[in-house]
């Protein structure tokens, strides 16, 4: 099989609980910083208040927000997404001028934060429509697409938390089949307290910092944020005289179709999207420098993946950031696959977060201090419920 032509990223944005910039994260991560606190933004009513990773910063509010506005979730977007085209030397009338698309993946999206209208409706009440019109405002892509006033593919994924790398991986392809020029693509998600209160009846949240790999692992704890990458052709970026951060060099996808929220154990779908991936850019194993997995801090993910890369990717190092962001769902393949570019330019890698003693039964464990790596290409991976995968094998030149 031929391999696909690379897709330029010319700008990259980022805002989590690490830091509200691309800079600041890194830093963070590098330091090892992680301070998950209980949830400022919504009531907790129990005994034991699991940790989560907010974001304390003021968040932008679009020129045209409609009657009621719009939801956190497209802030968070607009937050990133304006970052990542001051990054790319992208302003608006530069981006009227060219087609461009907009991809963004979500898991909750906002979808779930309206507890008080529908109690009043339950209870028989005829509640305020404001609830609801907002929500209906508040598709993050929709957003974007309006705020900047592009007409191209516009499409928000959600595939649960493989959502934000699905979002990347589609927004290469869309630029590679010369649907567009420019492709602003990549995840946000907030916290709510539907979802914190859901992940922990799963048993799978952890009442402290998560501890990714780590034999003391308990679970995950959540976080929000948002990350944008800007994809570009190389017709565009060659026009303007704008470097490339980094490419995207293949996107893998693929499904256990084993379980609604446990991944397969022998991870064959996971498999077949790293597969996937480095058949698309025509490379082998020996081309991947390092992995940025998913890593969770669940006991079932974090074996699961282990397991694969020491099958697929022996001796590769691999880390996991959760540890310094959190789990932030439909963010996390976008914020994970920024982070993996600026590793790729500062060639190394930090250590993974949380972890401090091997598990016997993984096979493969993270790196445990910050190193420097050999090579250009890199793997950023996403296992999300729903039994999906998808993998992006980023690089630079």
């Amino acid at each position: 099989m031929k391999p696909a032509t690379p897709v330029a990223v010319t700008g990259i944005g980022c805002l989590c609980a690490a830091g509200d910039t691309v800079q600041k994260c890194m830093e963070a991560v590098f330091r090892g910083e992680r301070n998950p606190a209980p949830p400022r933004g919504f009531f907790v009513g129990r005994e034991t208040a699991y940790p989560v990773f907010e974001v304390s910063r003021e968040l932008p509010t679009p020129r045209m927000p409609g009657k009621s506005g719009v939801l956190r979730t497209s802030r968070l977007a607009m937050a990133a997404t304006l970052a990542a085209l001051e990054d790319a030397d992208l302003d608006r009338d530069a981006l009227g001028s060219r087609r461009v698309g907009v991809c963004i993946g979500t898991t909750v999206g906002s979808a779930m934060n309206n507890e008080d209208f529908y109690k009043e409706y339950r209870d028989g009440q005829h509640p305020d429509m404001a609830p609801i019109e907002r929500f209906l405002a508040s598709n993050p892509a929709s957003v974007l697409a309006k705020e900047f006033e592009v007409t191209g593919p516009c499409q928000t994924v959600v595939n649960a938390c493989a959502s934000g790398t699905d979002a990347v991986g589609i927004g290469a392809s869309w630029i590679r089949a010369g649907l567009c020029d420019v492709v602003l693509s990549g995840g946000a998600d907030e916290l709510c307290r539907v979802t914190y209160e859901g992940f922990i009846s799963l048993m799978v949240t952890d009442a402290a910092p998560c501890r990714p790999f780590d034999v003391a692992r308990r679970g995950l704890n959540l976080g929000e944020g948002a990350a944008l990458l800007v994809l570009e052709s190389e017709e565009s970026r060659e026009a303007r005289g704008k470097g490339a951060r980094s490419y995207v060099l293949g996107y893998g996808s693929a499904g256990d179709a084993y379980h609604l929220t446990a991944p397969d154990p022998k991870g064959r779908g996971l498999k077949r999207a790293i597969s996937e991936a480095l058949g698309q850019a025509g490379l082998g194993p020996a081309a991947v420098a390092f992995v940025n997995a998913h890593g969770t801090g669940t006991a079932d993910n974090d074996l699961t993946e282990s397991k694969v890369l020491a099958d697929l990717l022996p001796n590769v190092p691999f880390l996991s950031t959760k540890g310094c962001t959190g789990h932030t769902l439909g963010a996390a393949g976008a914020i994970e696959a920024v982070f993996t570019v600026a590793c790729l330019e500062e060639r190394r890698i930090p250590a993974s977060a949380g972890y401090a003693e091997p598990d016997c039964e993984l096979p493969a464990s993270p790196v445990d201090h910050p190193m420097p790596i050999v090579g250009n290409v890199a793997l950023s991976e996403s296992l999300a419920f729903g039994g999906h995968n998808a993998v992006l094998l980023l690089g630079t030149s």
